[in-house]
């Protein structure tokens, strides 16, 4: 039997998610609900613990209790064989400060590798929805022998001037980075699309403490992985990509397969939502070859009583439906849509109601939000700037545990 690589990941979850405001606002970015029963922080964990990786450390920050808790709740390990996944907030064991950068984040928690002593480090975001083997990935960067292999993903060439670009030789060593560029690289095998970072990474153990150190010492260094970090080993020519499109998921489909959204912003957030709920969804939940895990409420099944019907929709557990019409939407649990209500286009997370007669269109409502009876929302943009952000999307965002009213 082949010996594995002892493997430590580390989960970067202490964003402070401004462009996701206002769903940011009461919460850190990896705790955000999404499609109906997750968290965002969900996806690279079951991405992580489905291949094998039981040893995780998730470093926080920014508004951090809820996620912490639905970590410690959702996410505990028996422990029999030495696996555990823990929040790790900010510890301030260089001094009085918090994180400067992602690089800074990993730099101040290296008692954490220290104390675990494994042979690669696997450094992954919080706040993407895929689905990969992060174990195939190991094994290319073991094969390379490279300080630290970045996952790339091929976009568009004329679409990649948004992101940290990657260019790359035929045996997959990156010769260059650069960062959102006006004139993106091609790929080896194809001018017309660039390798975009996907911003997760496996690091040799030791080229990472050196790098770390080396950059800490640097007076105009951000202290960011990818700013920084990657570009060092690159120049050291010490760098290689892995290509997403190499990933094979059990249970895939060829619509969903090398699916990855950055929902970084409220209409990428929507976007994603939007991207579950056809026949054949671009991204599918229902793989149970590689699931997505969470917590499982005890909640009775949604019940659609006195004519209520949803159609191409999610509804989750412990909802009722009434006299009202779902399309098009995403509707978490213990959600309450009242006789004559019309929701389009929309997300409902947990615990909203809808008030009689109420109209959503393409809003998300976060939690425990209450839409009173009559009031509309999404159909006249002018009248929800008064009360609401609008993207520029055209999606109306709802804070956390508001009441809304007809004329308020």
């Amino acid at each position: 039997m082949r010996s594995q690589p002892h493997v430590l990941a580390i989960v970067l979850a202490g964003g402070e998610g401004k462009r996701l405001f206002p769903l940011t606002a009461d919460r850190a970015k990896p705790a955000v609900p999404f499609g109906g029963s997750y968290r965002l922080i969900d996806f690279v964990l079951s991405n992580l613990v489905n291949a094998g990786f039981m040893r995780i450390c998730v470093l926080t920050q920014y508004k951090s209790h809820s996620l912490d808790r639905h970590i410690s709740q959702v996410w505990h390990m028996s422990g029999m064989g030495g696996e555990y996944i823990t929040p790790v907030p900010a510890q301030q064991r260089l001094g009085p400060r918090w994180y400067t950068g992602s690089a800074d984040a990993i730099l101040q928690s290296l008692n954490l590798v220290y104390d675990e002593k494994p042979d690669h480090i696997v450094v992954f975001g919080a706040d993407h929805v895929y689905r990969m083997d992060p174990r195939q990935m190991l094994d290319h960067h073991v094969s390379t022998g490279a300080a630290v292999t970045v996952a790339g993903i091929r976009v568009p060439r004329s679409e990649a001037f948004a992101f940290g670009c990657i260019d790359a030789d035929e045996d997959d060593r990156i010769r260059g980075w650069v960062e959102k560029p006006s004139d993106p690289p091609g790929t080896p095998d194809d001018p017309d699309a660039t390798f975009a970072s996907m911003g997760n990474y496996i690091f040799s153990t030791e080229a990472l403490i050196e790098t770390l150190k080396a950059d800490a010492e640097k007076p105009d260094s951000t202290h960011d992985m990818g700013g920084d970090i990657i570009p060092a080993l690159v120049e050291q020519e010490r760098a290689y990509v892995y290509d997403f499109a190499r990933n094979h998921v059990p249970g895939e489909t060829d619509r969903d397969k090398g699916y990855w959204r950055d929902v970084g912003t409220i209409d990428a957030f929507y976007d994603a939502h939007m991207d579950l709920v056809s026949v054949h969804p671009v991204f599918n939940l229902y793989n149970n070859l590689w699931p997505i895990r969470t917590q499982q409420d005890n909640l009775p099944p949604a019940k659609f009583v006195n004519g209520g019907m949803s159609q191409e929709s999610m509804v989750g557990a412990g909802t009722i439906i009434s006299a009202a019409t779902v399309r098009n939407s995403v509707v978490a649990n213990n959600v309450i849509v009242e006789d004559g209500a019309v929701v389009e286009g929309s997300v409902l997370m947990p615990g909203v109601r809808i008030g009689r007669g109420a109209v959503v269109r393409k809003a998300i409502v976060d939690k425990n939000c209450h839409i009173g009876d009559g009031d509309v929302i999404g159909v006249d943009h002018e009248r929800d700037r008064q009360r609401f952000p609008v993207s520029a999307g055209g999606v109306v965002s709802v804070a956390k545990n508001t009441t809304t009213t007809l004329h308020g």
